[in-house]
């Protein structure tokens, strides 16, 4: 017999917490925050994504905020269509967020979740520079660029 308080499956202890309603998992949200990111560096729009996994562009919004958690199975069809191992979601998480404490810490904690926001690197503008910048044919001309580019960002140096 299953005891009672280990929330089943053989386990004995306690049951573990669960974040309250309306709480993102920290993990959730990483995943999707990479998902985001992905999606956006290829040039794929919320709907396009949707389309390719037969899914409403809304689906893929509460994806990419952690608002629905994203099943294995539709893990593995977006690392397929985004061209990416299905560790590249978890790529990158905070080492507080990997066990199931930390998680629970961090989803209760407000000022944490900001640390969650996707990074100046997810923004549009940086992407589409990113995205415009490898399509420059040219190794020569995108070299030029990238210098041209590091000498603007230090004027004072």
């Amino acid at each position: 017999m299953t005891d009672p308080t280990s929330g089943g499956g053989g386990r004995t202890g306690r049951r573990r917490k669960r974040l309250p309603p309306g709480v993102s998992n920290p993990v959730d949200v990483h995943v999707g925050n990479r998902l985001r990111f992905r999606r956006t560096i290829l040039g794929f729009s919320q709907e396009r994504l949707g389309d390719e996994v037969g899914l409403t562009f809304q689906q893929i919004q509460k994806y990419e905020r952690g608002a629905n958690r994203i099943g294995a199975s539709r893990l593995y069809q977006f690392s397929q269509i985004l061209g990416v191992p299905v560790s590249y979601f978890f790529d990158e998480m905070p080492d507080e967020i990997r066990s199931h404490e930390g998680q629970m810490d961090w989803g209760l904690a407000d000022q944490r979740q900001d640390e969650l926001a996707p990074s100046p690197m997810a923004r549009r503008e940086t992407l589409e520079l990113v995205r415009a910048y490898f399509r420059i044919e040219d190794p020569t001309v995108r070299q030029c660029l990238f210098d041209l580019t590091k000498l603007l960002a230090r004027p004072n140096e």
